[in-house]
């Protein structure tokens, strides 16, 4: 039996998968979680032989917890489920390790193929997220700036923003800037809005 941890914030899409997964003769749901944090703690628990994890969910990213499965070497294999093509977020998923990278849109019948050859030790990747590694952007900004956009992708003000990071409002404002520049954006929310298409933040 292939155990399967399954990390979906959507209800009824997480409700589906394990529905239909569970039909499957060598296939066991051992979980299902609508965040990241508790799908670190059942994975940690339950020790399942692949997870399929949403990308973007409450608490902890997909992303993060792959990362948390590698540096704890945990034998689980690693599948990440996206709607997006981002070739940012992708290219974090390669360093990362993951055996899938799969579209949300793809078949139920590519989902059930993937998790059977991932534990081959094949790697999976949607055709259209393959091509997006070919025409990969590498990312213009530096630390500082990913993180002062991600912080006013939170919401957070230039002051809330100052007291976070320890910086003064003028280098704030500096690094806004230069990102604004090296985007080619108009304005502090269009940059958070092309980065975050990117995948870069």
């Amino acid at each position: 039996m292939i155990r399967v941890v399954i990390a979906e914030d959507q209800q009824m899409l997480r409700g589906a998968l394990t529905s239909l997964l569970r039909f499957e003769p060598d296939i066991e749901v051992v979980a299902e979680v609508s965040d990241g944090k508790k799908a670190w703690e059942v994975i940690r628990s339950h020790q399942p032989d692949v997870c399929v994890l949403d990308i973007e969910m409450p608490g902890i990213s997909g992303l993060e917890v792959a990362e948390k499965i590698r540096d704890e070497q945990l034998p689980c294999k690693v599948m990440i489920v996206t709607t997006f093509a981002r070739p940012g977020y992708l290219q974090k998923a390669m360093d990362a390790q993951v055996e899938g990278y799969l579209l949300k849109d793809e078949p139920i019948d590519f989902l059930i193929e993937s998790i059977r050859k991932v534990m081959e030790g094949q790697r999976m990747i949607s055709t259209d997220l393959a091509a997006a590694l070919f025409i990969r952007e590498e990312n213009p900004l530096s630390k500082r700036e990913v993180e002062v956009l991600r912080l006013a992708n939170e919401g957070m003000t230039t002051n809330t923003i100052c007291k976070t990071l320890f910086l003064t409002k003028g280098t704030v404002r500096n690094y806004l800037s230069s990102a604004i520049q090296k985007l080619g954006a108009e304005s502090r929310q269009q940059a958070v809005k092309i980065a975050e298409e990117k995948g870069w933040i």
